[in-house]
């Protein structure tokens, strides 16, 4: 079969294999593992979709192949933010959900995210059996689908609005409302298209502080946008922030489960700054404590703060999945990965790039200060920091497995003229330096791609040790 399933679920090109045909299969193996697993006579799903071309007729047939099978499909009026879609599993009793996105990926993909009762990233485990039941529900006839206004007068299908509950919860229990009013911020915000469009402008409406939003209209092919929050895709964003004056810029990604930020100076702020400045603000400002856990690729300023604070660290494979499973299982004050997913304490275990915006907000109108102050004192207490990450091609694909195996037998005892005194290969082959710096090389599993990560303090140091990794790589494959 064509249909390969990922981390999260099913990802592919439009019209190649992401095709109304595969989504039905795909629907219907969903719908066979629920009708499985749930004792209820008649479970519930809920499912969203992004600003992508053809995402609302994607999650259309979806409910209807759920309700063919007597599941009751909540499907979301308009396009919404994904962890907006999973708050509402969780608020509606369901047993799960769907969202129709590629999330970050370029215009020409969509996806299926497969969503938990718990309102997170289905588990390993739990792909893993939707994805038998695909092979099964292949063997035979093919989905079972119902007539989409038979299944809306039958109440199979139930059209709702998920931005309230989603907000009303951000705003109750997560937020301080009272500082983000009270601050008066001028705040830029890039939506990039994407489905978390007018949710910043929304929730803080009713206060002093005014958004001004960049590309908020509904534009599938996110008008030559790459939709995903880094500094290269934020130029306007970054210009707009400067020529406004304004306090700072957030963007959010295809489907906002990612945060970007801009300063006042307009200055890009990558998500190891946010993650710390989270952290700084949730204990000495609110109060609060438990466990960070952060990903293998994430700076060691968390560490540094975990020590200031007596926090413990939880340094986890790359991917929001086992992060989820920490904060189910374990006190998870903050956790976040390299890539702009963060969650914190009472949200559910899902990257929520509007949250993490809102306290943004909170963070600067609480101190009162410039957020390019806010960085400085950060890293003069916790740095210094600079970071890097290329991405490079291989000539030839290697097993993932082999190619870390080579990796640590060309290991050296050097890097950048700093001492190896440690290395990790849990998920690619992570060299930590005498000085605290690092270097991370990760393979793909899937095609030949390096991803090569360097953390040091300074810029020149960084560059010093991704020149190292490339020769490295070369040498091991």
């Amino acid at each position: 079969m064509t249909i390969k399933f990922g981390t999260d679920g099913w990802r592919a090109v439009i019209a190649e294999t992401f095709t109304f045909e595969n989504l039905r299969l795909v629907s219907q193996a969903m719908a066979d593992y629920l009708l499985e697993v749930n004792n209820a006579p008649s479970p519930e799903i809920v499912i969203g979709f992004d600003t992508r071309f053809l995402s609302d007729r994607f999650a259309m047939e979806v409910a209807r192949v759920m309700a063919a099978n007597g599941i009751t499909a909540h499907l979301a009026r308009a396009d919404a933010p994904t962890p907006a879609i999973s708050y509402n599993i969780v608020h509606k009793q369901a047993q799960g959900g769907v969202m129709i996105t590629a999330s970050h990926n370029p215009p020409r993909y969509n996806g299926f995210k497969v969503k938990a009762a718990y309102g997170g990233a289905a588990s390993k485990q739990q792909i893993a059996a939707i994805e038998r039941k695909l092979f099964a529900v292949n063997e035979r006839i093919g989905a079972n689908l119902m007539d989409y206004q038979k299944a809306l007068d039958n109440g199979l299908i139930r059209r709702f609005d998920p931005a309230w509950p989603y907000y009303e919860h951000l705003t109750t229990n997560l937020i301080n409302m009272d500082t983000i009013h009270h601050g008066e911020l001028r705040v830029v915000v890039d939506s990039m298209y994407g489905s978390g469009r007018g949710a910043f402008r929304e929730v803080i409406s009713r206060t002093r502080s005014r958004v001004h939003e960049l590309h908020a209209d509904l534009h599938p092919g996110f008008g030559g946008i790459h939709p995903e929050p880094v500094e290269r895709n934020l130029k306007e964003l970054i210009a707009t922030v400067q020529n406004e004056n304004a306090h700072l810029g957030l963007a959010t990604d295809g489907d906002a489960d990612r945060i970007g930020a801009v300063d006042d100076r307009g200055n890009y702020v990558n998500a190891h700054t946010i993650m710390s400045l989270v952290v700084r603000h949730l204990v000495e400002r609110r109060g609060l404590s438990g466990a960070i856990a952060k990903t293998i690729s994430s700076t060691l300023m968390l560490n540094r703060l975990a020590k200031k604070y007596g926090l413990q660290v939880h340094e986890t494979p790359v991917g929001f999945d086992v992060i989820a499973e920490l904060m189910m299982t374990d006190d998870i004050l903050m956790g976040g990965e390299e890539s702009g997913s963060i969650s914190i304490k009472g949200h559910i275990p899902e990257g929520d790039g509007v949250l993490i915006g809102l306290l943004l907000m909170e963070i600067v109108a609480d101190a009162g200060v410039p957020l390019s102050e806010l960085i400085a004192d950060l890293q003069r207490e916790f740095g210094p920091t600079a970071y890097k990450r290329n991405d490079i091609r291989l000539k030839n694909f290697m097993p993932k497995a082999e190619m870390v195996q080579r990796l640590i037998e060309n290991s050296p005892q050097k890097i950048a003229g700093e001492t190896v005194v440690k290395v990790d290969s849990y998920d690619g082959v992570k060299y930590h330096l005498a000085d605290d710096s690092w270097l991370l090389i990760r393979p793909s599993g899937t095609e030949p791609v390096l991803r090569l990560y360097a953390e040091a303090g300074t810029d020149a140091a960084v560059e010093a040790m991704l020149n190292t990794a490339q020769e490295l790589s070369q040498a091991g494959g």
